[in-house]
C-alpha cells in the first residue's frame, strides 16, 4: 500500500509538472501582407502568476545595440478562456502588465514590419521575412517552456517555409525554449532550395541553401557550387563540421532590390540580404557574406565569447572579445575565397589592402585598444543616434581591426611552422565542441598552449592590450609579398563634394592641422572662386606633397583664409614580388591554397 501512494504521488506530481509546462503556442497570420502587416496571436497556459508580464525584446542575437521593436506592435488585446477582455497595464513602452486571469490569457496584436535584413522583420507580397525578437511577444516567466509556431501560410502566393526550428508539420514549428525560438530566423516565400550532404562527427549532416530571388536555376547553380566549395573550406580550417541541430544548417537567402544588405548569424542557420541579384556579376559578391556567416556556425555560436552568455533580449549585449569573434572570422571570409577558387593571389590582396589602410592609417587606436574598440559596438553595431558623432577619427572596426590582427597572427604563426588554422582546431577541442564560453585570459593561454609562452604574451601584450602595428613588412616578404608606402600622391584627409567639406577632418591630416570643419563652404582655391564642381579630387589635380594651398571658406556667415600643407598620402600597397624564392612559395602556397 505504502509503495502504491508513492507512485501516485509521483505519477500525479508527474501530470501537475506537464500541464505546468505546456507550450507557448503562436499563430501567424499573413492576410494583410499588402500592407505590410501580420496578425499575430498566442496563447499562454497552466499559468500560476497573479500578473502576466508580455514584453517585445530590444536586443536581437547577433547584434550588439538597442532596437526599439515594440513601437511597430499595436492592437493589441488580451482574453481569458472564456474570451471575455482583460485589463492590459503599461508601466514601460516595452511591457503589458496583465493584472487578472484565469490561469489562460490569449494576446493578438497587429505587427508591422518593412525592413528586411538580419535584425527587422519584412512583410509583403514577397514574402514574410522575420526575426523573431522583432516579431513575437513573450513572457519572460514562460521562457523555459517549449514554443509552438503555427504558420498561415499565403498558398495564393506559392509561399513555403523555411527555418532552422524543427518542424511538426506542413504550418506548425516547434522550439525548446524561447532562446532557442528567438535565434531562429523565418524566410516565408516562393523561394528555390538546394542542398548537399557533408559528414559531421554523429553522422551526416544537410547543408541547405533557401534562395529567395528573381534570377533563374542556372545562375542559383553557379552560385551555389561557389557555396559548396565556401563550406568544405571552411569545415577544412577546424578539422570538422559540428553537429548541427536536427541534422541540418540553413542558409537563408533574399537577394532582391527591396532588401537591405546584412548577414546575421544564427546556431543552425544564418541570414543573407543583399540588394546584389545574382542575374549580374555583382551578385557573386554576395559570397563574402556566405564565407562571413558560416564561419560564425563555429566561432561565435558554439566558440562563443562567455561575456555574451547569457544573452540579454533587454539590454545591450557588450563583449570585449568582438575583434576575435567578428574580426578573425572578417580574416577568414577573405582567406576562404581565396582557398575557394573565387579569388586569385592577387585578387585577394587587392581584397585585403583597403582593410589593411583604415585601420593602420585611422587615428582611432591612439584612443582604444581592440577589447575597447569591441565595447563600442552598442553604439556602432545597426545602432542609430540623432547627434553627430566623431568616429572617424576616434573608432576602428572591431571587424576590420579584428582582420587584420588575424592577418598578423596567422603570418606570425606560419614563421614557426604553426597556423592559425591549428590554433582554431585546438580552440575547437578545448572549447567549442563542448560549448564552454571562453574569456580573454582563456583565449590567451591557449595562444601560449600552441605556440609558445613568448609568442602568447608578445601578441596579447602588444596588439590587444595595447594598439601596437605589428612588422607586416617582414610578415608577409616571407609569402613573397612586398608591403610598400609610396610618397608620390597627396593628401587632404576631408572629403568635400560641391564645394562644401562633407566629412570631419581626420586628425593629423593636412586639412585638420588647417583647422578646417566639416560643412566648411569653400570660396576660393588659390583665388580661384568655387563652384558646385569643385570636390576633393578636382582641388588635388595637378598637386603633389609638399604643395601649398591657400583656401577660402565661409562659416557661420564668416570668410576665413586658411593655408594648407599638402603631405604624402599614407596608404600602403601590397604586390606579388617579382622573383619570389621557393621558400616563399611553398609558403604562400600552404597559407592560401586550398586545405581540403
Amino acid at each position: 500500500m505504502q509503495k502504491y501512494l508513492y507512485t501516485l504521488v509521483i505519477i500525479t506530481f508527474a501530470i501537475q509538472f506537464s500541464r505546468s509546462q505546456s507550450p507557448v503556442e503562436y499563430t501567424l497570420n499573413f492576410d494583410n501582407a499588402a500592407q505590410n502587416e501580420a496578425e499575430i496571436s498566442v496563447t499562454f497556459r497552466d499559468l500560476d502568476m497573479d500578473t502576466l508580464r508580455i514584453t517585445m525584446s530590444r536586443s536581437s542575437p547577433g547584434r550588439y545595440a538597442l532596437h526599439e521593436f515594440a513601437k511597430n506592435v499595436y492592437s493589441f488585446k488580451a482574453y481569458n478562456s472564456n474570451g471575455d477582455l482583460l485589463e492590459v497595464i503599461r508601466p514601460n513602452p516595452y511591457d503589458w502588465l496583465i493584472p487578472e486571469h484565469d490561469g489562460i490569457v490569449r494576446i493578438h496584436y497587429t505587427l508591422f514590419a518593412n525592413h528586411a535584413d538580419g535584425t527587422y522583420s519584412d512583410i509583403s507580397e514577397s514574402h514574410a521575412h522575420l526575426n523573431i525578437p522583432a516579431t513575437l511577444l513573450y513572457a519572460p516567466a514562460l521562457q523555459q517552456r517549449k514554443q509552438h509556431v503555427k504558420i498561415k501560410v499565403r498558398e495564393d502566393l506559392n509561399w513555403k517555409v523555411a527555418t532552422q526550428l524543427q518542424r511538426i508539420n506542413d504550418s506548425m514549428y516547434t522550439a525548446p525554449n524561447l532562446h532557442y525560438l528567438m535565434d531562429s530566423p523565418l524566410e516565408i516565400s516562393n523561394h528555390q532550395e538546394k542542398s548537399f550532404e557533408i559528414r559531421a562527427e554523429s553522422g551526416k549532416q544537410t547543408i541547405r541553401f533557401i534562395l529567395h530571388h528573381r534570377g533563374s536555376e542556372s545562375d542559383f547553380d553557379t552560385f551555389f557550387n561557389h557555396v559548396r566549395n565556401i563550406v568544405l573550406e571552411e569545415i577544412a580550417v577546424f578539422g570538422e563540421a559540428p553537429d548541427y541541430d536536427y541534422g541540418e544548417y540553413t542558409f537563408l537567402a533574399c537577394y532582391l532590390p527591396w532588401v537591405h544588405g546584412d548577414g546575421m548569424e544564427h546556431r543552425n542557420s544564418t541570414v543573407l540580404t543583399s540588394t546584389r541579384e545574382l542575374t549580374t556579376p555583382e551578385g557573386q559578391r554576395n559570397l563574402g557574406t556566405v564565407a562571413h556567416e558560416f564561419f560564425h556556425a563555429w566561432n561565435v555560436e558554439r566558440l562563443r565569447p562567455a561575456s555574451l552568455e547569457p544573452f540579454d533580449f533587454n539590454n545591450a549585449n557588450m563583449s570585449g572579445a568582438l575583434w576575435f569573434a567578428e574580426g578573425f572570422t572578417s580574416y577568414y571570409t577573405n582567406l576562404t575565397l581565396k582557398r575557394a577558387g573565387i579569388y586569385d593571389e592577387l585578387e585577394y590582396l587587392n581584397s585585403i589592402t583597403p582593410t589593411f589602410n583604415y585601420v593602420w592609417n585611422g587615428p582611432g587606436r591612439e584612443y582604444f585598444n581592440p577589447v575597447e574598440m569591441s565595447y563600442q559596438a552598442p553604439f556602432v553595431d545597426a545602432a542609430t543616434s540623432v547627434d553627430p558623432v566623431n568616429r572617424a577619427n576616434t573608432f576602428i572596426s572591431y571587424y576590420s581591426y579584428g582582420h587584420m590582427l588575424g592577418l598578423a597572427l596567422d603570418l606570425r604563426l606560419r614563421t614557426e611552422n604553426k597556423s592559425l588554422d591549428g590554433f582554431y582546431q585546438l580552440l575547437w577541442k578545448k572549447y567549442g565542441k563542448q560549448e564552454e564560453p571562453y574569456t580573454l585570459n582563456m583565449l590567451e593561454n591557449t595562444l601560449k598552449e600552441y605556440a609558445g609562452k613568448d609568442t602568447g604574451t608578445e601578441f596579447f601584450k602588444n596588439f590587444i592590450s595595447d594598439s601596437q602595428m605589428p612588422d607586416y613588412k617582414s610578415l608577409l616578404n616571407q609569402m613573397g609579398i612586398a608591403l610598400t608606402q609610396p610618397k608620390d600622391k597627396p593628401y587632404l584627409g576631408v572629403e568635400i563634394d560641391k564645394g562644401t567639406l562633407t566629412s570631419y577632418p581626420v586628425k593629423g591630416s593636412p586639412a585638420y592641422e588647417a583647422g578646417l570643419s566639416k560643412g566648411d563652404q569653400i570660396v576660393s582655391v588659390d583665388g580661384v572662386p568655387s563652384d558646385d564642381t569643385f570636390n576633393l579630387k578636382s582641388i588635388l589635380k595637378d598637386r603633389k606633397p609638399g604643395d601649398t594651398i591657400q583656401l577660402k571658406v565661409e562659416r557661420f556667415d564668416r570668410e576665413l583664409k586658411k593655408t594648407i600643407h599638402l603631405k604624402p598620402a599614407p596608404d600602403y600597397l601590397m604586390n606579388l614580388t617579382e622573383s619570389p624564392s621557393k621558400e616563399q612559395l611553398k609558403k604562400r602556397k600552404e597559407w592560401l591554397e586550398s586545405k581540403r
